[in-house]
């Protein structure tokens, strides 16, 4: 079994504003732009981002995943805790398997979303770096009389792969592709240890790369050897937007109800009490939810995020995420992701993304079915 512990090394779990270990490794050899992705720094584009998109989209791109974190779990009371402080069913999870989850207040809200990973001796939690901070203290603070430790784990680090043809370049690498997603398979790649899970994939297959941060420069020349793209953190928000997926602190927020982000696949009704359950349970057995995350197709790119949705002149919702995206084989698109009051969309309102027009679609985004266009 591959085992998870190294020493931190130069990092600091605390330190948001530092390029991730590939985008310092990038660094070294070439001037590459970096932008602020997610709470830490990496590279932007390698390329341009359509021709990124194209690849993760028609065939397979590589790209960095330094923007998430590592908690390690341990103690004896570590499953029976956890479970009862996350909305997912961490007691069912099977030996090498994850599942999504939200963690909330005592009144319902949001405070974070993670991935959960059951390992043999102990849970590891994977957290956006942005967040990783406040979540960590909020878990930190209901452990009371529990035998568990949350262990940063600043030593290791993740690349993505993603695209129809990852699978294929993956096993040209040497390496596994789990078929089940949230699934755990380890190996050895250039003699360092590696863990490749299968990550939720709305659109195309997704996977990521655990390893140390040190090997981090050869993981990702292992890919690009192999025929995978390299691809930056612009192209990747696009496929984000493209996939609907919502991302805290941008599409969730604090102010948010589990039921309201769409994401039921965080949500388990018969596990038993976690907090915030009360919430979630009064709005899934009255089915009173007034809000709901939805994408929405936009005449043009000018609503930014904040930007409201109004029908017949009257707010109704709010644009949480924006894009103009060059759709392979389609064309460009203005798209973003928001909220919206359910009635609002039930009734099929015409809808204004401030002077914009819009109309809500389904997410994940087809715009192979002749799309309707504002």
């Amino acid at each position: 079994m591959v085992e998870l512990t190294a020493e931190a090394e130069d990092a600091s779990v605390s330190d948001l504003a530092r390029a991730t270990p590939l985008a310092d490794a990038l660094g070294r050899s070439a001037s590459m732009p970096l932008r602020q992705y997610r709470g830490a720094g990496t590279v932007e584009n390698f390329s341009n981002t359509p021709d990124e998109l194209a690849a993760l989209l028609t065939s397979a791109g590589v790209y960095d995943l330094g923007w998430r974190r590592f908690l390690r779990c341990t103690g004896e009371d570590r499953v029976r805790w956890l479970n009862g402080m996350v909305t997912n069913f961490v007691g069912g999870l099977d030996e090498n398997t994850g599942c999504y989850a939200f963690v909330l207040n005592a009144q319902g809200r949001i405070q974070g979303d993670l991935d959960i990973y059951r390992r043999a001796d102990s849970l590891w939690l994977e957290i956006d770096v942005a967040q990783v901070e406040t979540l960590t203290a909020f878990l930190d603070r209901y452990i009371i009389m529990d035998e568990v430790a949350l262990e940063p784990q600043p030593a290791w680090t993740a690349i993505g792969v993603a695209g129809p043809l990852a699978a294929t370049k993956m096993a040209a690498a040497g390496l596994p592709a789990p078929t089940l997603p949230l699934h755990i398979a380890e190996t050895i790649m250039r003699g360092h240890a590696v863990v490749v899970v299968a990550a939720t994939s709305p659109l195309v297959p997704r996977y990521e790369l655990w390893l140390e941060r040190k090997h981090a420069l050869d993981g990702w020349n292992t890919l690009r050897d192999a025929g995978v793209i390299p691809c930056g953190a612009a192209p990747i928000e696009q496929l984000r937007i493209l996939e609907g997926t919502p991302a805290y602190s941008f599409d969730i927020t604090n102010k948010d109800l589990p039921q309201e982000t769409g994401q039921m696949r965080a949500l388990h009704f018969t596990k038993g009490c976690y907090l915030g359950q009360e919430i979630v349970e009064r709005i899934h057995s009255r089915g009173n939810l007034h809000r709901t995350f939805t994408g929405f197709v936009l005449a043009d790119a000018g609503p930014t995020p904040g930007t409201p949705l109004l029908a017949h002149g009257k707010p109704v919702g709010e644009i949480t995420s924006v894009a103009r995206i060059l759709v392979p084989g389609v064309g460009e698109r203005a798209v973003a992701l928001g909220t919206i009051r359910r009635e609002a969309l039930e009734r099929s309102a015409e809808l204004m993304a401030g002077e914009t027009a819009a109309i809500a679609s389904p997410l994940p985004f087809d715009f192979t079915s002749n799309a309707v266009q504002p």
